[in-house]
């Protein structure tokens, strides 16, 4: 193990809060390797991901770390060109040793999130969707409503789009995850789908919640909304077999 962080020449090493550890001052390994051969905390490394994405160069040696030669693509620099651009680590923490982490998608999302702070409670909610947090989500809506240092509303959450995931909305991720709860939230708050079409389940679900519904036109509906390859919702649909089949059918999301 290197002795100290390239950034902040510490010990390679987190110090436990004693609350969690039960034992003051004991320590664990926090090791990245780069493939250089450079050594940083973690968090040292996330601190330096918009240079890091942008030059593809270790910010202490400068060597150049992708085991390719694709870059950020010109039109958005938190984008590689290609689908890969791998930046294979060695990283020891308290868990063990990890050999070959792939760095690199971590670094594109902090440094997209380091230049639009605004997008890391949608960021959140899509990771719900696709998990199927169905409370976690009206938590978040909640609290972004209530929360003035939040420069987004629940209404521009529900309906945002992810550049990092080729501009699905949180409808397309509900959809390819299989999370038949979140598809219906969802759809009670973003879209113009009559409350007689929503399943009792749902809708007393919603209504105990307190999640009303108010007026969606049709350029605001979640059903309308196409990713970066022009996909929408109802083409996902189109794809899935039981349960969704029936919602097909009866013409849901046109």
């Amino acid at each position: 193990m290197a002795a100290t962080c390239k950034a902040c020449d510490d010990p390679l090493v987190l110090t436990l809060d004693p609350e969690d550890s039960g034992d003051e001052g004991q320590t664990v390994p926090d090791d990245l390797e780069l493939p250089c051969g450079c050594h940083f905390h973690w968090q040292c490394l996330l601190d330096q991901s918009s240079e890091i994405v942008l030059s593809l160069k270790c910010p202490s040696c400068g060597a150049f770390l992708p085991t390719n030669a694709a870059g950020a693509s010109v039109t958005n620099p938190f984008r590689p060109a290609a689908e890969a651009t791998p930046i294979l680590t060695r990283y020891a923490n308290e868990g063990g040793v990890v050999d070959d982490l792939d760095i690199f998608p971590t670094l594109t999302e902090e440094a997209f999130l380091g230049a639009h702070p605004e997008a890391r409670p949608a960021r959140a909610m899509h990771t719900m969707a696709a998990e199927g947090d169905v409370a976690g989500i009206v938590e978040l809506l909640m609290d972004v409503d209530s929360d003035s240092d939040v420069d987004a509303t629940a209404a521009q959450l529900i309906r945002w789009t992810d550049p990092l995931n080729d501009g699905r909305s949180a409808l397309h991720v509900a959809l390819e995850s299989n999370q038949e709860e979140v598809f219906w939230l969802l759809l009670w708050l973003g879209s113009a789908v009559h409350t007689s079409v929503f399943p009792l389940a749902a809708a007393q679900g919603a209504e105990q919640l307190g999640l009303s519904r108010g007026q969606v036109s049709r350029d605001e509906d979640v059903r309308f909304i196409k990713d970066e390859a022009g996909c929408s919702p109802a083409q996902i649909l189109s794809e899935l077999g039981p349960p969704w089949s029936i919602y097909v059918e009866a013409g849901l999301l046109n």
